[in-house]
């Protein structure tokens, strides 16, 4: 039977070897940014990993974990370290049948489907570590290739 389990699976790796491949690159790389200079890599990964959070907040009324975009490579440990664990609460979030789910956003009601909250996730990271790597490329800072993070790279590594 086809599950979402491999795309979680996926999702968590690929985070993980952007900022492995991050590790790799100077300091100035944190600040890259394409047109918006709010947008700098440091944000944009602080944000996939933040949102992540935020998702599972979504899903199960945990709190949110307070942390800000790191200022160098070397902060990139505690990032590997949150997005793994983040990475892994939506992969397991998954594993719980379908249901409306209510949240408060801003103060105001919202009501979505767990399905569509896990889904959002997925789709939130692939786009924004497209984001982050165009942000890198548009300064100079290359090494890091998206089709190695690709679905077709991890069934490779992964076997599946």
């Amino acid at each position: 039977m086809l599950t979402t389990d491999k795309l979680f699976r996926h999702m968590a790796w690929a985070n993980q070897q952007l900022i492995l491949g991050l590790r790799q690159l100077p300091d100035a790389a944190l600040g890259a940014f394409v047109a918006n200079e709010q947008w700098t890599v440091a944000e944009i990964l602080r944000h996939i990993v933040s949102a992540a959070d935020w998702y599972g907040h979504r899903l199960t009324g945990k709190p949110e974990t307070e942390f800000s975009a790191p200022r160098a490579m070397q902060d990139l440990t505690q990032y590997l370290d949150m997005a793994a664990r983040f990475d892994e609460e939506l992969r397991l979030a998954a594993q719980a049948p379908d249901a409306m789910l209510e949240h408060l956003n801003a103060g105001r009601p919202e009501v979505w489907a767990r399905s569509t909250i896990l889904s959002q996730a997925i789709h939130h990271a692939t786009e924004h570590r497209a984001q982050l790597v165009s942000a890198l490329e548009a300064k100079g800072f290359n090494g890091i290739n998206l089709d190695d993070l690709d679905l077709w790279a991890f069934a490779k590594i992964s076997g599946s």
